[in-house]
């Protein structure tokens, strides 16, 4: 295991039915390559010494004879140094019985766990060749007369990592193998299987394989046996998948002629993670006495020097990687603000919201909601007031942008600038107004929410925040300004969510007048335009270029909350998710920034606005993340200074 990761490989080999020899010639050149991919776990498919359509064969003595010497030269394959522990399948007797099993070698035999559940029905007639795995462990001998533990409560460990094992139809049934192997702490669950082709097989099965990694907190390899078995009456089509968590990391083409495998880095400190966060994982362990499995230790002999990642990473976490599911998370995300928001003013009976609305993303998306929210309840949307208060730093673009959209929309609408009311508290506190510091640019914020909050009380209505996930999480909030409200409704929306929810309403709700608009605050910089314009008049403050951006943040703060890695391993991540858009240099830069104002911020934190959460991280104080206000970074920040 390096930095956390794990590599494993679900391999295809060719096959011949009954021929051991051809068959253990293609396991052993794929071990070889495989050992300098540097690979650590190996795994074929179903009776791959034999090939799994052998039939009558499996009782034929010169078949079975040939067994033991082929183990032999796949342990001979895997002695030399960085050899996988490579899982093979094959017909093994232990103690006069037959089974159907799977055989774990690395220089010698492992451990051999033998497949539970045999199938009787349809094309599979398995229990006239094979007996079900005994229910205590026994002893196997092995060719070179070593005693070798059987059963299937054995786990293997290497480096840390557990590694349980199933053949095929154990995953099928109500109660998997794996269930029991997962919660006795196996992270790494393997399958070897001979599952032939049917219609709409392919995807239930992958179904099946993430789900049951999503359900054991687990990775699951799993290995199929393809071409070259016999096709009298059965079809394989050779599937090699490789999930983790629900998420399927790896999955070959299948139907090919050739060997073929894929490669994934298991990311072991995720799932341990998780199995220690999610308590009810271990006391579902404790409640049904997984006890009593064997662990067989293998020494960890993998080359611990840096290696490229074989997995991919989706550089925006909170986003997902493909467009055919944004449309649907959008429209999820979208209806729990909704129905947050409407259960709120259902409660309080409120039929009015107050909305500051300066023609950015986030008041955008606020507005959008709530104009949804009021549809919704049957209200009318005039009892939104949108209020766009103009600055010392709003340019035309965004006023235009703010009144637009509150029009296209059928809100109600005042405007009021603040520069008066600001000069006048400048003269008060006698602050120098040349003076563009943290005084100048809070006082408008503050100005503003006062505003704000005094509208709500003219009009009996309360005040909708507007502030998203990730400036509270760098801080990008004036406290007791623009940081408070009576709900805060985007407070589970990261910056990079916003804009993808902002484009769904474009396409996908509003009108073409509306659409335009919207799209053209998509297209924006981001800015709080606190200081006066450029020359040009168009915008000066851009906040990425002062905080860093904003797709780095929102990655830093994703795997900070959702696994609680380390700075040095998000460094990792970030430099595979990012590397050709930003340098080594600028990651460590702003990941120390991100560290820097996390802790420094989370004062404002502890007294946040109830908000609705949309997805796995969220930052409430009441719920999802609870840290003392004056927790010390210097551990974090040493760490980033050492990347």
């Amino acid at each position: 295991m390096v930095d956390g990761f794990f590599r494993a490989a679900s391999v295809v080999p060719a096959v011949q039915s009954a021929d051991i020899e051809s068959n253990v010639t293609s396991i052993v050149d794929l071990i070889a390559d495989l050992r300098n991919r540097r690979v650590e776990l190996a795994v074929f498919p179903e009776m791959s010494l034999t090939g799994y359509t052998c039939g009558d064969l499996f009782h034929n003595s010169t078949l079975l004879d040939a067994v033991g010497p082929a183990i032999l030269k796949i342990c001979e394959a895997t002695r030399p140094v960085g050899s996988p522990i490579v899982i093979v399948g094959a017909p093994i007797i232990c103690n006069g019985v037959l089974y159907n099993c799977a055989v774990a070698i690395r220089g010698k035999v492992l451990a051999i766990v033998p497949k539970t559940y045999i199938p009787n029905y349809n094309e599979f007639y398995e229990k006239r060749w094979w007996a079900s795995a005994p229910e205590q462990s026994e002893r196997w001998i092995a060719p070179d007369g070593s005693e070798v533990p059987f059963g299937v409560s054995t786990l293997i460990e290497v480096g840390g990592v557990k590694i349980g094992i199933e053949i095929c139809e154990d995953l099928w049934t109500p109660l998997p193998p794996s269930t029991m192997a997962a919660m006795a702490g196996a992270q790494v669950i393997v399958n070897l299987s001979a599952s032939d082709d049917l219609i709409g097989k392919y995807t239930y099965l992958r179904d099946l394989v993430k789900q049951q990694s999503a359900r054991c907190l687990c990775a699951y390899v799993y290995s199929s046996a393809g071409y070259g078995e016999s096709s009298t009456d059965l079809v394989f089509d050779g599937k090699a998948f490789i999930a983790e968590n629900g998420t399927m990391l790896a999955a070959n083409e299948r139907w090919q002629h050739d060997a073929q495998y894929v490669i994934a880095d298991i990311d072991i400190e995720a799932l341990n993670r998780d199995r220690l966060h999610i308590g009810s994982f271990a006391d579902c362990g404790r409640r049904n006495g997984v006890s009593d499995f064997e662990v067989v230790k293998c020494d960890d002999v993998a080359d611990i020097s840096p290696r490229q990642l074989q997995r991919e990473v989706n550089p925006m976490p909170f986003v997902p990687a493909s467009d055919e599911h944004l449309r649907d998370r959008c429209e999820e995300i979208v209806n729990i603000q909704v129905a947050g928001l409407c259960r709120r003013l259902q409660f309080t009976r409120c039929r009015n919201l107050v909305i500051g609305i300066s023609g950015g993303l986030d008041s955008t998306l606020a507005l959008l909601v709530a104009v949804r929210a009021f549809d919704s309840l049957g209200l009318d949307r005039k009892g939104i007031c949108g209020v766009t208060m103009p600055g010392f730093g709003t340019t035309g673009r965004t006023h235009r942008n703010a009144v637009g959209l509150m029009e296209a929309l059928g809100v109600s609408s005042r405007e009021i600038s603040i520069v008066p009311a600001v000069n006048q508290h400048f003269s008060d506190i006698g602050h120098d107004s040349s003076v563009h510091d943290v005084t100048y640019e809070n006082s408008q914020a503050r100005e503003r929410t006062q505003l704000l909050m005094d509208i709500a009380n003219q009009v009996g209505g309360m005040v909708l925040g507007t502030g998203d996930l990730s400036e509270l999480a760098l801080g990008w909030a004036t406290y007791n300004g623009d940081h408070m409200s009576m709900y805060g409704v985007n407070a589970g929306v990261p910056k990079t969510l916003v804009r993808h929810l902002t484009r769904y309403f474009a396409e996908n709700i509003v009108d073409d007048a509306c659409k335009t608009i919207l799209l053209d605050i998509i297209d924006t910089p981001i800015s709080p335009e606190l200081i006066p314009a450029a020359a040009d008049g168009t915008i000066k403050q851009k906040t990425e270029d002062l905080g860093g951006p904003y797709e780095l943040h929102d990655f830093f703060l994703y795997y900070t909350l959702r696994y609680g890695f380390t700075p040095r391993r998000i460094f990792l991540l970030a430099l595979k998710a990012f590397g050709e858009a930003y340098d080594r240099e600028t990651i460590k830069h702003w990941i120390t920034i991100f560290f820097r104002r996390f802790f420094a911020q989370q004062f404002k934190r502890s007294c946040l606005p109830d908000g609705p959460k949309v997805g796995s991280v969220c930052l409430s104080p009441r719920g999802d993340w609870r840290m003392p206000s004056d927790a010390s970074s210097a551990l974090w920040l040493a760490q980033c200074q050492s990347l």
